[in-house]
């Protein structure tokens, strides 16, 4: 995955975690904002410490393509946000359920560097992307709510 590639070679250049976290908070500031009418409880991620909302749409194909927004009020977190985004914003539902994203986040060096509270939060983003891919992939809206 090109866009792994880069991100890790971005990780291993920058050298000391400091800089790497200065750089996820970068990754983080450089999203699109997500309109305020958006940060609802529909669109609220559960299961992280920091408040974090996602939504996604899709872009008509084909191949349909799964586009996602994402805001959080802590900044390391919405530099998570950006780094998931990289893996999987664009790519259909099928490349998104295919994608290992717990090797993405092993390689990234993020699994040992980063609070229990802040991984558990990244999986339950990582667990919202997959469940509207796989609502999409059933032909169901991506932005839909996924079902618990």
């Amino acid at each position: 995955m090109q866009e792994l590639d880069e991100l890790a070679d971005t990780f291993e250049m920058l050298g000391d975690w400091e800089e790497r976290y200065r750089y996820l908070i970068d990754l983080g500031r450089k999203l699109p904002a997500l309109p305020a009418e958006q940060h609802t409880e529909a669109n609220k991620v559960r299961g992280c410490m920091s408040q974090v909302w996602m939504t996604g749409h899709a872009e008509p194909g084909p191949p349909l393509r799964l586009v996602f927004q994402g805001d959080s009020d802590a900044h390391i977190v919405k530099g998570l946000i950006a780094v998931l985004f990289k893996l999987t914003s664009g790519k259909t539902p099928r490349e998104i359920l295919d994608a290992d994203i717990g090797a993405a986040f092993s390689r990234l060096g993020l699994e040992s560097h980063l609070s229990m509270n802040r991984r558990n939060g990244f999986y339950a983003m990582v667990e919202r992307i997959r469940a509207m891919a796989a609502q999409a992939a059933q032909g169901a809206p991506a932005g839909a709510e996924p079902a618990h």
